[in-house]
């Protein structure tokens, strides 16, 4: 009677200069895909005066890449389990790299949106899939590092995308923020090709649930469209924004309800059994959804109200990495000494504090009294992202880390979406409020109003002239008040996510404690 195969021995981990080459190329490509969903925010208007469009039909070339992206995300375990961990990462990257090539040589705006489509569907897979070959690859004493050098990147990336984007729009083109896409991308794939052709992951041909990847596609891409574009439609007066909302609710609906019975689902929604990973997944995604808005409406808000370009909009934000750089490499080499959810717990605190003090500044705030928040925030971000992840992955075999980190990311860009959408909002229509109750104060049963009025009546300004002065003065400190309230009400939400923190169960391992190395 013949002996069944033996399962192979798993390879040992890399070390020493080849594991910080792995490393290097990773974590550049992983900071290439997430920078360009921010890199070109602040390109809008260079893009579309080029091309001859309006500002709002350039943003399509930013909705097309976050659309395919999120689309992709949940099918990385899918590709994974098909193809192969890395052939599937280093084909993605070398398709992210072919169309970012393509978007730079665009000459209409039809021809930039399916490029930015296209690369944003080959770009899908690769920060899930890079966090997987990191954790795969490292020794498992060292797997918090790798965690903390993957968290830094999708969390940096954001941020210095409008800055780098703005900077390359102003002194070259806008077709090079694309461009620059091309040696990185290029020489990570040829590294990350090299260290790891041997090391493939096992693969399996499962079926593609055509059902299931129909039903992503439409729910996914028209809860991307309403997010993108509803604050231009005013959001649910209008039929489109209405009728994008009840199917992004129909296909999302029965998609969760045909994964849960599906033979070969193409999204594994049976990880949310794992106590862990719903617990992390959803600290995560609603963590992202502060922390993301936060940051959306604060360069928005020094731009459209104070008066400041896009590059000193960035620069105000930028010195949240600082301390984040710092912390890092600290926590994600203590992780198995640390208690998670406390870390966690700080960090909600540390962002709670932060978001609540942005939210007393006035109009008048000084520079450098505005970086400030900015600076001590970046003390949390270490200490959210590397445990989040680490408590997601509890538990896990390293064979459906790749599948995880895949749902994750997607859960963490929709957070993302839906924050954009919300806050911008929010803003807009606590702005609006403010406006109307200041406004109810110029009249000539208040004084002060009055003595104002003829104070600069007597400095020579005609009365319609000074009324309009009054106006604009109202309106920058109703743009001040709502952006305040939303600063409050993101230092609420944070407050009240720290019980949620606490059910996930110890132990968390190192990157799950279930790598077989």
């Amino acid at each position: 009677m013949s002996t069944p195969p033996e399962t192979p021995a798993p390879l040992a981990p890399l070390q020493g200069g080849v594991l910080a080459l792995l490393t290097v190329a990773v974590a550049f490509s992983t900071f290439m895909e997430v920078l360009d969903m921010t890199i070109v925010n602040v390109a809008v208007p260079h893009i579309a005066g080029s091309l001859g469009v309006s500002p709002n039909e350039g943003t399509w070339a930013i909705s097309s890449y976050a659309l395919a992206s999120a689309i992709m995300q949940p099918l990385t375990g899918w590709l994974a389990r098909r193809f192969g961990e890395v052939h599937t990462f280093v084909t993605s990257v070398l398709l992210f790299v072919v169309f970012s090539m393509l978007c730079g040589l665009a000459s209409s705006m039809p021809m930039l949106v399916a490029f930015r489509l296209l690369q944003g569907a080959g770009s899908g897979p690769m920060v899930a899939l890079s966090l997987a070959l990191l954790l795969s690859n490292y020794p498992a004493a060292k797997q918090g590092m790798a965690l903390a050098l993957w968290a830094m990147t999708v969390v940096v990336a954001p941020i210095f995308g409008p800055i780098l984007g703005g900077w390359l729009a102003d002194n070259f083109s806008w077709p090079w923020i694309f461009f620059i896409n091309l040696p990185v991308g290029a020489a990570a794939a040829v590294v990350t090709w090299g260290i790891l052709r041997k090391r493939e992951t096992r693969t399996a041909k499962a079926p593609i649930d055509m059902v299931g990847l129909a039903l992503l596609i439409f729910g996914v891409g028209s809860l991307q469209f309403m997010l993108d574009h509803g604050n231009d439609h005013d959001w649910f007066a209008s039929p489109m924004i209405v009728t994008l909302g009840v199917v992004a609710l129909v296909c999302l609906t029965f998609l969760v309800v045909w994964e849960i019975h599906a033979k070969h689902p193409v999204v594994d929604l049976s990880l949310f059994k794992q106590r862990n990973f719903t617990v992390g997944v959803l600290a995560l995604t609603a963590g992202m959804f502060a922390f993301f808005g936060i940051n959306v409406v604060f360069p928005l808000w020094l731009q459209v109200d104070l008066g400041y370009t896009a590059t000193w909009a960035g620069l105000a934000t930028a010195p949240i990495g600082v301390l984040a750089f710092v912390l890092a490499p600290i926590i994600g080499k203590n992780m198995d000494r640390l208690e998670l959810r406390a870390v966690v717990t700080f960090a909600f605190v540390v962002f709670a504090g932060t978001a609540y003090w942005l939210s007393t500044f006035d109009s008048n705030a000084s520079f450098a009294k505005l970086v400030l928040p900015p600076f001590v925030m970046g003390l949390a971000i270490p200490c959210f992202f590397i445990p989040l992840n680490q408590v997601y992955l509890a538990g896990l075999p390293a064979s459906e880390f790749a599948n995880a980190s895949g749902l994750a990311n997607f859960c963490r860009t929709i957070g993302s979406s839906m924050s954009t959408a919300v806050t911008v909002t929010l803003w807009q229509h606590r702005s609006e409020l403010h406006h109307a109750t200041l406004t109810e104060y110029i009249s000539p049963g208040h004084p002060a109003a009055t003595g104002f009025l003829q104070g600069l009546t007597q400095h020579g300004m005609p009365q319609q002239q000074s009324l309009g002065l009054i106006d604009q003065l109202i309106q920058r400190e109703s743009l001040t008040l709502g952006v305040n309230d939303v600063f409050y009400g993101c230092a609420i939400l944070f407050l009240l996510l720290i019980p949620i923190l606490w059910f996930a169960r110890p132990p968390f391992g190192s990157a799950g404690g279930a790598v077989g190395h």
